[in-house]
């Protein structure tokens, strides 16, 4: 067993930069509030910008499958800088879990080349909150054609492409437009969930469900501790510069000894969640002790992220409470993936089991 790799590369720094451009042209905070407030919540020109543009939607898929043949530490630099903009695109949802659920089937080649392209978007038809190992729930599977109905599937409403688990424990490929898609209003308005109902809808048989889900939902996981770092990192970085500028008594509110605390705390604790997000991205680009380091990732992740993006709110005063000023969807993103792919509690009840440690 070799030791994690927890710093960047020099390709990976260049990769975070090129993104970190690319966002700050076409996804500033006003334009997400704006975007957030209609009927279509996704940026789907970013994300034309990030698959046609710089190939991203590819990282995971190999070349000889028509992808970039990257590693999940690429894919997780992505998602940091897209945390640090709760950029309104299907890229954890599609580049993410979609693909790592057809990379494990036997038959999707074709629908693996479409995702890694950009043409298409996909969305795994199991809930949000469901974690690795979780029970999944299935649609009837009859003559070819399924029926049943899926709730909270994260951006199915932008998908091309569902990935659906049937009844007879294989996994199906259905075209969304012959599904009917109901988005859901949530706390996280970047990342809405949806209804999906099948009446009947065709259907192709693409691979075997259980391991291609336990793989992309493992994955997701574990390369959603990078988006909650991005969300933790801007929330610290945002409210340090206000604190600094910001002034009572003539002197910057930030000189008080008592905040002065707070942050240095919280900046501790974002430095060990950083430590435990590229921890995670190692081990799944490694496959050494991926459960493990996975399970470690988001039992830490999720209350750093909310306490982070709290903190922000708080400390950034009335401003903060305000509509135009996006901290509040930080901290709704905070909350809603403080939830996604299972709890902070269910990942520290699956370590303790993985490193047989009983609970007493």
């Amino acid at each position: 067993m070799t030791d994690p790799d927890l710093l960047y590369s020099e390709e990976e720094e260049a990769l975070r930069a090129a993104v970190r451009d690319l966002l700050a042209d076409h996804c500033d905070p006003a334009a997400v509030i704006a975007r957030v407030e209609t009927d279509a919540p996704h940026d789907l020109k970013l994300w034309k910008a990030l698959t046609d543009g710089m190939g991203l939607a590819g990282l995971l898929v190999p070349e000889d499958r028509g992808g970039q043949g990257a590693t999940h530490r690429e894919a997780a630099v992505v998602l940091e800088e897209l945390g640090r903009a709760v950029a309104p695109v299907p890229y954890l949802t599609s580049a993410v879990v979609a693909t790592e659920a057809l990379l494990a089937c036997d038959d999707a080649d074709d629908l693996l080349a479409e995702l890694a392209s950009g043409r298409s978007v996909g969305a795994l038809a199991v809930a949000l909150n469901v974690a690795a190992g979780g029970a999944v729930k299935t649609v009837r599977v009859e003559n070819g054609l399924l029926h049943g109905e899926l709730t909270g599937i994260a951006d199915a409403a932008v998908a091309d492409v569902l990935l659906v688990p049937g009844d007879d424990g294989e996994l199906y490929a259905v075209d969304a437009a012959a599904a009917t898609v109901t988005p859901r209003t949530s706390l996280d308005l970047t990342r809405p969930p949806a209804t999906v109902t099948l009446d009947g809808a065709p259907a192709r048989r693409i691979g075997t469900a259980e391991p291609a889900v336990r793989r992309a939902l493992r994955t997701a996981a574990g390369l959603l501790a990078s988006e909650q770092l991005g969300v933790a990192d801007w929330a610290l970085t945002e409210t340090v510069r206000y604190l600094k500028d910001r002034k009572q008594f003539n002197r910057p509110v930030g000189g008080f000894q008592a905040l002065k605390h707070r942050l240095a705390q919280l900046w501790l604790e974002v430095v060990s969640l950083r430590a435990a997000a590229r921890g995670a991205a190692d081990a799944l680009a490694t496959g050494e002790d991926a459960d493990v380091a996975v399970a470690v990732a988001q039992a830490y992740a999720a209350p750093v992220a909310v306490r982070a993006a709290e903190e922000a709110l708080q400390l950034h005063g009335g401003i903060g409470m305000t509509w135009e000023h996006p901290v509040h969807l930080y901290l709704k993103r905070a909350k809603a993936d403080s939830i996604a792919y299972g709890t902070a509690g269910a990942h520290r009840a699956a370590l303790a089991e993985l490193v047989d440690i009983q609970a007493p």
